[in-house]
């Protein structure tokens, strides 16, 4: 069995067509089908179901695509940790986010950066379920996301920090200089949030349920981004997590009050696919998280904000 063989697989699983699976690979499509049927033939089992294009993996198939993609991974491993001992760290680390957590990342690739000059982070925003499935394929060294039971098993988790959750506000708005406000009296502003697709907005449409209201935005974003772009010029307000303020901070004409409820929301905190040996690039990237203290400089962040506009 060669690993030639194994690459060829994944690819003909993500791209589910031989020629794009091919050309992905650079090679002809009539090398990569022979190399299949080679490890087909290796393995002893059917590996595709063939028709007159490609139809997917066979229950035997998928277990030697499992198994194809645990073992690439401890190629590229192998291939770190030594390069690592040679020249010292290098390689591109492969970071997914959920896009409410991405105003925080800097938190963390900045100082892996300054610390492993020679090594480089790929940072996708990617949703939580996506996340998931790219840890489990390995194709995700770390994973920066909501610490809960979507994740998978087979996976270290460290907590980083609890979402707060806090009203972005117009100056001369009803809420403007209120010590705290309740999810219901946010609920009745003009508000702009992240649609309901986003993992943030579920969470937050139970805190309102809890205090019993309902959200109905005018404006709905898919990224933080889009919704911080609605902000200025105080007609909307909004409910954000206190990461954001990292990033984004509070526009002019705005004032953030903070929300009654729990004291802190979902653990957002990094995950990694346990394995033996495990990745270089993801061991030193949680070096760093853990030394990093992401945690004590966002709620510091959060409270300069309060006392500012204090």
């Amino acid at each position: 069995m060669l690993l030639r063989q194994l690459e060829y697989l994944v690819a003909l699983a993500r791209e589910r067509h031989f020629a794009r699976a091919a050309a992905a690979c650079h090679v002809s499509q009539p090398s990569l089908s022979a190399a299949v049927r080679r490890l087909e033939h290796e393995l002893r089992v059917p590996i595709v179901r063939r028709g007159n294009r490609y139809e997917g993996l066979t229950p035997e198939g998928e277990v030697v695509l499992a198994w194809a993609h645990r073992i690439l991974a401890e190629r590229d491993s192998l291939r770190q940790e030594l390069s690592s001992l040679r020249d010292g760290l290098t390689g591109t680390l492969r970071l997914g986010v959920v896009p409410t957590a991405l105003p925080a990342a800097t938190l963390l690739t900045t100082p892996f950066c300054d610390r492993h000059p020679r090594a480089g982070v790929s940072v996708e925003s990617l949703s939580s379920a996506d996340i998931t499935l790219q840890l489990t394929e390995f194709a995700l060294d770390v994973a920066m996301t909501y610490l809960d039971d979507d994740t998978p098993r087979q996976a270290r988790r460290f907590p980083l920090y609890e979402e707060r959750y806090v009203l972005l506000t117009p100056v001369d708005g009803p809420l403007a200089h209120a010590a705290r406000a309740r999810w219901s009296e946010a609920a009745a502003l003009p508000l702009c949030l992240l649609n309901p697709r986003m993992r943030n907005r579920r969470i937050m449409d139970e805190c309102f349920a809890a205090d019993g209201a309902t959200a109905r935005p005018a404006i709905e974003s898919d990224s933080v981004a889009g919704l911080y772009a609605h902000l200025p010029g105080g007609r909307w307000s909004s409910v954000i997590s206190h990461a954001w303020l990292h990033l984004f901070g509070v526009p002019d004409g705005m004032r953030v009050v903070p929300l009654e409820g729990p004291a802190h929301g979902p653990r957002v905190g990094l995950v990694v696919t346990r394995g033996e040996p495990g990745s270089v690039l993801a061991e030193a990237f949680l070096t760093v998280a853990r030394e990093a203290g992401v945690r004590d400089a966002l709620d510091t962040l959060l409270r300069t904000y309060l006392t500012d506009v204090g």
